[in-house]
């Protein structure tokens, strides 16, 4: 006959199967949308557990922005038909850009692995470039880049930006920081990423698959 698995092995089961969906492979995606940040501030630490330059709180995603790194709304005050700025964005709450000229950063301190996507809506005369470096403020190694074509007004007119592609890029690695080259005349949308997992994630899967193999042992011992 066929004996029922003890209470104490069924919770251990259930806690490496808990620790086991907490593994690398199912990490947290860091997703930005910016429907938060305030308009032409810059984002800042808005999405790092702080504000943005005009003081609006946000979440804390552990991700933050170089001073260049704007948020932008529609007011109805843009010079276009529609009165905005952009039009036909993912999640239309707001999109970043980048103040023209100037080299913009975002930072994940504990780093992101495996993909970066985003959508964006470029007018950029010339190609302008997304670059993942492996250390923070846009140092160490380059792990993976992408253009970002002139396709701002592709098929529509209604705003500056009224049209959005998505981008993304695969990369070997544990990457720490996004440059966005000076030259990005655009807006961007909905970056995302998968941040590495805390170190306690490892651990309490490690200790989950060891008791279930320690308690198994034991059964068939006896």
């Amino acid at each position: 006959m066929k004996r029922a698995a003890s209470p104490l092995l069924m919770s251990l089961a259930a806690l490496s199967a808990l620790a086991l969906s907490a593994a690398p492979a199912h990490a947290a995606n860091a997703w930005i949308d910016f429907d938060g940040p305030t308009s032409f501030a810059s984002v800042a630490d808005y999405y790092n557990g702080g504000t943005d330059s005009a003081g609006a709180s946000g979440v804390n995603l552990g991700v933050s922005f170089s001073g260049s790194i704007l948020g932008l709304v529609n007011d109805g005050l843009a010079d276009s038909p529609s009165g905005n700025y952009f039009s036909n964005a993912p999640t239309m709450g707001g999109v970043m850009f980048n103040n023209l000229g100037e080299t913009g950063l975002m930072n994940v301190a504990k780093g992101f692995t495996g993909e970066v996507s985003l959508y964006y809506s470029s007018a950029s005369a010339l190609a302008s470039a997304v670059t993942i470096y492996s250390g923070l403020n846009g140092t160490g190694s380059i792990l993976g880049s992408f253009s970002l074509a002139n396709n701002a007004q592709s098929g529509c007119s209604d705003s500056s930006y009224c049209h959005f592609d998505l981008a993304s890029v695969s990369f070997a690695g544990v990457g720490r920081s996004l440059v966005f080259s000076g030259g990005l005349n655009g807006a961007i949308d909905n970056i995302a990423l998968t941040a590495v997992p805390e170190p306690g994630t490892y651990a309490l899967m490690l200790a989950g698959l060891a008791a279930v193999g320690f308690v198994a042992r034991r059964k068939q011992s006896k």
